[in-house]
């Protein structure tokens, strides 16, 4: 009875991990390059997203959370990533 509970103790584990992996969904490595935005103080101001090529010039409202241009224009892009 043990050996039967510990089976199915592991496979519900191994269901809980799997549903864990599909919501991650695809990760890269944190590493040199693969930065998804620049931010830039001086000599000018300007904040970059890499996927979109969107632009602001308004470094500090980006940090203060002004970040619904950046989430439309990434939209924008998967949506047209998924169709090509």
């Amino acid at each position: 009875m043990k050996m039967l509970k510990s089976k199915l103790l592991d496979m519900k584990e191994k269901e809980h991990k799997d549903k864990i992996e599909d919501l991650k969904g695809n990760q890269m490595d944190i590493a040199w390059g693969s930065q998804i935005r620049s931010y830039v103080f001086c000599p000018y101001t300007m904040v970059k997203d890499h996927r979109t090529n969107y632009e602001v010039g308004n470094v500090q409202g980006v940090i203060d959370g002004d970040l619904n241009e950046f989430i439309n224009s990434y939209l924008k892009w998967n949506k047209q990533n998924k169709e090509d």
